[in-house]
């Protein structure tokens, strides 16, 4: 009997314990597989490091100002030499202008305006540019021609002259410098979105949409944008210093910013007509915010067109 029970365990063995199932990993989206190449780019993060530090600047600084951008110190008045030079005694952290305004002030007002003009006319290029874009890649044929002659027309007219003549016409300022920036800068993004929309429009997914019964605009701006999400943000974010610069090109023709506000350009023209006279700390302050801002935008940008290249996935 012994003998037949050990013979039924051996044909018949107990089972083996189940081992529990081990979970399964988690998947990284392409967001945060660009996020994760984005931080190896040591250039990259040291610019939106700086960037943040400079917008931050420009909301703490006039906390720690014992001067306004208006207020004259008189005791400077002639003599912005000696008396006008950076110290922390007198309050003036930048030293003051040749009129003996607080040039700290100015700077930080200097640099709010330019940052607010790159970035507003970025985002006029991104909504504007994007949906003609969009449109004009996605239904093609004679609207497609149409369209971007349009956009072949506007590139070939002397954009300067008639920014300048704009501002001469209707006056010098802020909503007329945005207006006519925002004239010429989608025309770019309209362009990489086009010929981005015309490479995705054929994909399986935008087919699946259109066989679902989706309307031809809801496909684009539903199914596609999305898709060019990355596109758009590398472009805007090296669209900003483009705007930059032509503001601070603009203001140091003295066609920008009036007084009594100001702007880096504005800044770096007055600074520029005192530099023979020895003060160089009016030339040498905004010249370092705006170098300092140029810079940190092209690495972004360049940090970002990296980590979100598809030849990189």
């Amino acid at each position: 009997m012994l003998t037949d029970r050990r013979i039924g365990n051996l044909a018949h063995p107990a089972p083996a314990p189940i081992e529990e199932a081990s979970a399964p990993e988690k998947g990284r989206s392409l967001w945060m597989d660009a996020a994760r190449r984005f931080r190896r780019n040591r250039a990259a993060l040291v610019s939106l490091a700086m960037l943040i530090l400079i917008v931050l600047f420009t909301f703490v600084g006039p906390l720690l100002a014992r001067w306004d951008i208006e207020t004259i110190d008189w005791t400077v008045v002639g003599s912005v030499l000696t008396k006008g030079m950076p110290s922390f005694e007198t309050g003036h952290y930048f030293g003051t202008d040749e009129v003996g305004r607080d040039l700290y002030s100015r700077v930080i007002q200097g640099t709010q305006v330019s940052l607010t003009v790159g970035i507003v006319g970025s985002v006029i290029a991104v909504i504007v540019g994007t949906f003609y874009g969009a449109v004009a890649g996605y239904f093609g044929g004679r609207l497609d021609s149409v369209m971007m002659r349009f956009v072949d027309i506007l590139y070939s007219i002397p954009y300067m002259f008639i920014l300048i003549l704009l501002l001469i016409i209707f006056g010098r300022s802020f909503i007329m410098l945005f207006v006519g920036i925002g004239l010429i800068s989608w025309l770019g993004m309209a362009r990489v979105v086009r010929g981005q929309t015309m490479a995705l429009k054929n994909r399986e997914f935008v087919e699946a949409a259109i066989a679902g019964g989706a309307k031809p605009l809801t496909v684009v701006f539903r199914h596609i944008v999305p898709n060019l999400l990355g596109v758009v943000a590398v472009y805007a974010t090296l669209l900003i210093p483009e705007m930059i610069l032509l503001e601070s090109f603009i203001s140091f023709l003295g066609l920008g910013v009036q007084e009594p506000n100001t702007s880096l350009g504005a800044l770096i023209s007055e600074g520029a007509q005192t530099m023979q006279y020895g003060t160089i700390w009016q030339l040498a302050f905004p010249l370092i915010f705006f170098v300092l801002l140029l810079f940190s935008f092209f690495f972004v940008g360049d940090g970002l067109r990296d980590a979100l290249d598809p030849k990189d996935r």
